[in-house]
Parts: structure tokens; sequence; C-alpha cells
């Protein structure tokens, strides 16, 4: 999922008062769940700025009055207030234990299925299916990936990457599962059609009712709840859950807890957890 922006930035060319900060910040807690502290207001006036000069609209408030009413406007604002840092094999811990403890298990099982619930522009769905591919060949599997933000989900479908991006690719990887780009596409890689046939990639607002996703055998979630309230971390955990079937397992980033949020979940090692067979 999106995550709450992390540069500074700012402009001398609009005022964002107080009251106009309270309004944004209210806005993106409701729409992603998502809690900006008072330090991020030169934040957010830099990152809306940008879009006011393109739109040329001359203050903060009528931009949010055009927000309000127009649904794509609101979908550009949920993509410049949040940022998205990710790489492939990121806390590559995670992928060795899919590797090594989950997948061996599955074999022999019906289709194997993945939710990414926070895919950002696609490393790490394309870094599961990696995984799957080498464990599970030709045998069923998919991935659901998804995200709040429609630009990086564009991103994600295109898997096009600059090749300084896949230094986290082990080399045997890069070469079976990557195509490296030529003529204006030199310096980049494309991740192979094979893999990205397995995946769906689908926008899903986390802090909403959940779309009919089937079951799975496992959920990544990670690196997204830091930037929720504790209360919010219980209502996201309360909709995931339903749909990760008994026995299957649930990965949060090492910087995350479930501590307080959820004891439907058993600790396996930190950051993995698993649920509970019916």
């Amino acid at each position: 999922m999106a995550q709450a922006i992390n540069k500074t930035s700012g402009s001398s060319e609009f005022s964002l008062g107080d009251s106009e900060f309270q309004l944004f910040r209210k806005l993106i807690y409701q729409q992603a769940g998502i809690s900006l502290s008072d330090a991020k207001k030169p934040l957010v006036a830099g990152r809306l700025s940008k879009r006011l000069r393109q739109l040329g609209i001359g203050s903060y408030i009528e931009y949010f009055r055009l927000v309000q009413r127009d649904i794509q406007e609101l979908q550009v604002t949920i993509d410049l207030l949040t940022t998205n840092e990710t790489y492939f094999f990121r806390e590559n811990k995670h992928f060795d234990f899919l590797r090594d403890q989950i997948l061996p298990g599955a074999i022999g099982r019906g289709p194997f299925r993945v939710w990414s619930g926070a895919c950002s522009s696609g490393e790490e769905p394309y870094t599961i299916a990696m995984v799957l591919a080498e464990v599970l060949g030709q045998r069923p599997w998919e991935i659901v990936a998804s995200d709040l933000s429609t630009r990086v989900l564009e991103e994600a479908a295109g898997g096009l990457y600059p090749l300084t991006d896949c230094t986290g690719i082990p080399r045997h990887l890069l070469h079976k599962h990557c195509l490296r780009g030529i003529g204006q596409y030199d310096g980049s890689i494309m991740i192979n059609p094979a893999l990205r046939e397995r995946i769906s990639f689908r926008q899903i607002n986390l802090n909403n009712a959940l779309p009919k996703l089937g079951a799975f055998d496992v959920i990544f979630l990670r690196n997204v709840m830091i930037y929720f309230d504790i209360e919010t971390k219980r209502q996201v955990i309360k909709r995931i859950l339903p749909l990760l079937r008994p026995g299957g397992y649930f990965m949060i980033s090492h910087s995350e807890s479930l501590n307080g949020v959820t004891d439907a979940l058993k600790s396996v090692r930190p950051s993995i957890y698993r649920k509970p067979d019916a």
C-alpha cells in the first residue's frame, strides 16, 4: 500500500493555513488510514503546490473544494500525499521462509495463492513470483497484488524497471525471469511475461470493505501499518484475516508488530505469523 510521505518540500507561491492543512490531513486519514503529524504540513504544501500550478488554481482551499466534488482528482490527491518505497527482495528472510518452510509443504495441493496487500510499484509481488516459479514451477499458483494508488499500480503492471533498481535480484533469477531492454529501453529490464501473467493487479483500499478475493495461503502486508493508528490497524486486520486459510501465513515488516492488534495469529518468527488450523 501507499505509505506516508517522508521528504520535505515547500512552496512560497501558495500558503497552506492550519485550517486547510487539517482538511487535507483528515482527508488522507479517512481515505487511506494514514495519520499525518503537524510536522508534515510543509510536506503537504509542497506536494500539492505542484498540482495547483498544473491546474491554474490559486489556493489550497479552492483545490480542496475541487477534490470534494471530483473523484478522479481525489485519487490524484491520494497519489500525491502518499509515496512508495520498495525494492526487490526487501527483507529477504521472508522470501527465504517462503521458499524453505512454506512452499515444500504446498507441493501436490491445489492452486497456491498469495496476496501482496501493499504492492506499491510491483517489486514485492514480482519477487514472490520468482520464488514461487523456482519452487512450484508450472504447478498452479497465482498472486493478487493490490495497492491504494492507481499511479503505482500502472507502473507495477508494466513490469519495467531501471537495471540499477534490480541489484537485489540474485543474478541467476535476473537472467532467468527478466528480459534486458534494448533500444529505447536500454538500461532497463522487463519482468518475463510468464511471471506477469500469474499476477493480478487491483486497486484495493484496505480501509474499506474488501472485494471478493478468495482464500490465500500467504498474505504479505508489509510496511503499511506503521502509518496507521491502533484502531485502524485492528480494523484492517479484522477485514483481512477471513481471507487467510487456516494454517496460512501472514507477514509484516520487521519494523511492525501485531501486539495489541490481534490474537488470532500465532507468532512463528519475528514478523511472521500463522493462522491456527481449523
